[in-house]
């Protein structure tokens, strides 16, 4: 399904775009994007995927990425580079999607609810559930087995004074896809995020700490001295804690809640969903109405057990 989530973001960025727009707020900065990795079965699937989407991208070895990106050291690892990617904003592209849609008509009501509660008493013809990392615990008996939130770190680091080598003109957002970590450069002076993409231990969203603590900024500052020398030891200026939602198989899960038709959960992002958001409601969208035939990677029937190693 690799065709899909790259066809899916692909198609979503102009929707971003054109909120942007609407907006007048930045929501979208090119930055270019860097997959790195020894894997080159992945690299040359993933390079494969983006050109029959007719997405620009172009490969670079070890040597020319150290002269292209010596802020950057991996060695004698290959990278995919696709110069017209970036970076959205999400918090702000969230507090401006919803902004947008109360201007249009749409109801906001800002208090915890109840999923059985609301099932019980909505006369709506659908209702959609999307809580991200919530879903398991508004659902337990569904969805216990199916979705686990865990625990995941992100750093900003801020660059020496006057170094402007991790500015979005000229660092690149990337992922180091056999370790498990990313980052994106330095944006309106906020420091270099780096973050573990490799999932965390399991949390409760409504109870974890959501502070990093020390040994999770040493095995970072770790990350930084491999491949970010130059910000080794440079201050921590934000760290937060965030978290998955992670599927056991990776993929989202959107489907009727069983027994309910008209009930819809939407969710299983598994740390790559947000990105998608635009085409994903017009996935749900066209469930709902029964213009589409649903993905069977993303019902709830049929998949693997929940086990710690599959994640």
């Amino acid at each position: 399904n690799l065709d899909l989530y790259a066809r899916w973001a692909h198609e979503a960025l102009p929707e971003w775009l054109a909120l942007e727009r609407r907006t007048g707020e930045r929501l979208f900065v090119r930055t270019g994007a860097l997959f790195v990795g020894s894997n080159r079965a992945w690299l040359t699937e993933t390079e494969a995927t983006l050109r029959t989407l007719g997405i620009p991208t172009e490969r670079i070895d070890g040597a020319r990425m150290r002269t292209r990106f010596p802020q950057l050291a991996f060695g004698e690892g290959e990278a995919i580079y696709e110069p017209e990617a970036g970076v959205i904003y999400a918090r702000r592209a969230v507090q401006s999607l919803v902004r947008t849609l109360v201007a249009d008509g749409v109801t906001l009501i800002r208090e915890r609810v109840d999923a059985s509660s609301l099932i019980a008493s909505s006369r709506a013809d659908a209702i959609v559930f999307a809580a991200g990392p919530w879903l398991p615990s508004l659902f337990p008996d569904v969805l216990r087995d199916a979705i686990l939130p865990t625990r995941q770190d992100v750093f900003f680091f801020g660059p020496p004074p006057g170094d402007d080598r991790f500015s979005p003109e000229r660092f690149p957002a990337w992922v180091a896809f056999d370790e498990g970590v990313y980052g994106v450069p330095d944006l309106e002076n906020r420091g270099v995020k780096v973050a573990f993409d490799a999932h965390g231990p399991e949390a409760d969203p409504e109870r974890m700490m959501r502070a990093v603590d020390d040994d999770a900024v040493r095995r970072m500052r770790e990350v930084l001295r491999r491949h970010l020398p130059a910000l080794a030891d440079a201050p921590l200026l934000e760290s937060r804690v965030c978290q998955y939602e992670n599927t056991t198989n990776g993929h989202f899960l959107i489907d009727r809640l069983p027994d309910h038709d008209r009930v819809w959960i939407a969710g299983g992002g598994s740390g790559h969903g947000f990105k998608h958001g635009p085409t994903v409601g017009r996935y749900v969208a066209d469930l709902i109405e029964w213009r589409i035939d649903p993905e069977p990677a993303f019902v709830l029937g049929g998949r693997p057990p929940r086990q710690r190693a599959v994640y």
